[in-house]
């Protein structure tokens, strides 16, 4: 490993800390970069030979498939009980995928936003290396809300950190982790808000987390004296959003001129492959993503609020009389994420007096209710029922509640919650 990089003049004990963590734990974006391209060229030596073989081995597939598509007819028709509440995905194969670039020349058309979401999605890159080389521990330091900060923590908001620091485009930027707007290129047009890795409860178990990304124009917000783009802009004002998704696959939702994308990291499907044998780092595997307006699906969190509301009790009553399936880990983004695969569900997040708000407007609610929006999806504030996007941001650490969905969801969740 490098020997610990000199942390930066501003905030020395905590950036200090989280050089060391870096240090020891995993390597910096630009040698991250540099050692994966090592790592890339050994192995695409063998990349052949692997995909010559899974070739074979599918090909020996193709007489069990009409035997495989009974048990596959059997366990959605619900022969085996339980099962068939499942949802199980409907994608198909494609022929070919677009790399990042192809569909961020025809979808995204202003360039310094294009620029920005490759910063971005870089930066994702970058913490889907360090996920998986670094140990999850304690590293002794709290943020400012008084949370434990884990090493994991510390190593992806650093990441964002020297992403947005070295950025041309990007002027100002505002971490989960740290709420202060802070400057980066005087140059820059947006304002980037994070949450650098969302689901610190349930890293340590190995379950999906994420990383939620807002990004404004640095002169959307209306405070007299804070012109830093945020306070006084509402989630409406942002150019785009883009939220990751790290599990056993790392993918990343983006809101472009039409609708929102996925994006996956290192995946090497056929047809993709270059004349040099190599892949490209992103591919598009979900285009112009659309969230039904009816579901089956419900993510409900602060349950605990359920005992001081009695509109939520009845909500989460309706849900389990009416057999919705539960699909709820306890992270915001995959619990919110699976909307986009499945195209449908609901997430609900009420606050009451003894459960009161945690999630940030910033940082969480508005990044994905500009996704579930843009997808046909409706999210509300959990106050008044109206959109969540349409809050202004008057507190860099402004807490909301939250309901966002597949449209009918929500409507229910305002008719008997707000």
């Amino acid at each position: 490993f490098a020997a610990s990089p000199r942390a930066p003049p501003h905030s020395p004990p905590q950036l200090k800390m989280a050089s060391q963590c870096i240090a020891r734990s995993t390597v910096l974006p630009a040698q991250l970069r540099a050692s994966n391209a090592v790592r890339s060229t050994a192995t695409k030596a063998v990349a052949a030979q692997r995909k010559s073989a899974a070739v074979a081995k599918l090909s020996g597939f193709s007489a069990q498939k009409a035997s495989q598509k009974v048990a596959r007819d059997v366990r959605r028709y619900g022969e085996y009980g339980a099962s068939s509440t499942s949802f199980y995905t409907t994608t198909e194969k494609q022929d070919k995928y677009d790399d990042l670039d192809t569909v961020l020349d025809t979808k995204c058309s202003d360039a310094k936003v294009k620029a920005v979401i490759k910063e971005m999605l870089d930066a994702c890159a970058d913490i889907t290396e360090a996920l998986r080389s670094a140990l999850v521990t304690v590293e002794g330091s709290s943020n400012t809300f008084g949370d434990a900060q884990l090493s994991v923590d510390v190593i992806a908001d650093e990441i964002m950190w020297d992403a947005c620091r070295s950025s041309a485009v990007v002027a100002y930027g505002a971490s989960e982790e740290e709420p202060e707007v802070k400057a980066c290129n005087p140059e820059g047009e947006f304002t980037v808000c994070w949450d650098p890795l969302d689901g610190s409860s349930i890293v340590d178990n190995n379950w999906a987390v994420g990383t939620m990304i807002g990004i404004w124009g640095s002169k959307s917000g209306s405070k007299v004296g804070d012109n830093n783009g945020m306070l006084g802009a509402t989630g409406r004002d942002q150019v785009t959003s883009m939220v990751a998704l790290y599990g056993p696959r790392t993918t990343v939702l983006v809101a472009l001129d039409d609708g929102v994308y996925e994006f996956s990291y290192g995946c090497t499907p056929e047809g993709c492959m270059s004349s040099d044998g190599t892949f490209a780092p992103w591919i598009c595997s979900r285009t112009r993503i659309t969230i039904a307006p009816d579901c089956k699906i419900f993510a409900p969190a602060n349950m605990r609020a359920a005992q001081d509301l009695p509109g939520y009790k009845q909500l989460l009553d309706h849900f389990m009389e009416n057999k919705y399936t539960l699909r709820y880990s306890g992270g915001m983004v995959p619990d919110v994420y699976q909307q986009f695969t499945k195209q449908q569900g609901v997430f609900s997040n009420p606050t009451s007096e003894s459960s009161p708000a945690k999630l940030r407007l910033a940082f969480e609610a508005a990044p994905f209710g500009l996704l579930v929006e843009k997808a046909g999806g409706k999210t509300s504030d959990g106050v008044t029922g109206g959109s969540v996007l349409d809050v202004q941001i008057n507190a860099v650490d402004q807490r909301t509640a939250l309901c966002l969905g597949s449209a009918n969801e929500v409507d229910r969740f305002n008719s008997m919650c707000c």
